[in-house]
């Protein structure tokens, strides 16, 4: 890991070594900032992204991490004794640093899992509907005439086709969180 403070983020960003910089922390597993200004968090958050192309994640807890966490690809605001705008500027919140684990290994994996599925079944029901209309236009030939009252097709895409993937993506679960917890190396297959 590689601890670094506000004094020497400013050398770093003034003296042009922003790539030397970089080579230093893609050697190390995580990079910490501290006694760092608000803009400085930022101005981190948004060279890694630019130049690794990475996608970033930001934690913070108070008003000086509002930018950085608005800098980051995804954003995780702690609500604490620092206030609420950490949390209002986040994508998601946590009152513990501690549910950090589960936020990223359980239901992060969820929510991935359930959105990759849930797109591939949406694929599938506009695939079969399309298809039904095309073969059905070769039976009428090719006339232009509907196979379905305009209220039977939405009454088809609202409730028949879209209910069920929509429960399916907000309840399905493909592995117990204890075993996700157990096994972090499972967030890496859906990738």
């Amino acid at each position: 890991g590689l601890v670094i403070d506000g004094q020497t983020l400013n050398i770093i960003f003034q003296g042009g070594l922003e790539e030397k910089f970089l080579e230093l922390t893609q050697h190390c597993r995580s990079v910490l900032c501290c006694r760092s200004t608000p803009l400085q968090k930022s101005m981190v958050v948004k060279l890694v992204r630019r130049q690794l192309k990475v996608m970033t994640l930001s934690i913070g807890d108070g008003a000086n991490d509002v930018s950085m966490i608005q800098a980051a690809d995804v954003g995780i605001g702690i609500s604490g004794q620092e206030g609420m705008q950490a949390v209002m500027a986040s994508d998601f919140a946590i009152t513990r640093f501690k549910h950090l684990k589960k936020l990223l290994l359980v239901h992060g994996h969820w929510c991935y899992a359930r959105l990759a599925k849930m797109v591939i079944y949406f694929f599938y029901k506009n695939v079969c509907y399309v298809s039904l209309l095309f073969w059905y236009q070769f039976f009428c030939g090719f006339s232009g005439s509907t196979m379905v009252d305009y209220w039977q097709m939405i009454f088809f895409n609202l409730f028949f086709t879209s209910v069920p993937p929509l429960l399916f993506g907000a309840l399905d679960k493909d592995v117990s969180a204890e075993t996700l917890l157990r096994l972090p190396e499972l967030y890496k297959n859906g990738q």
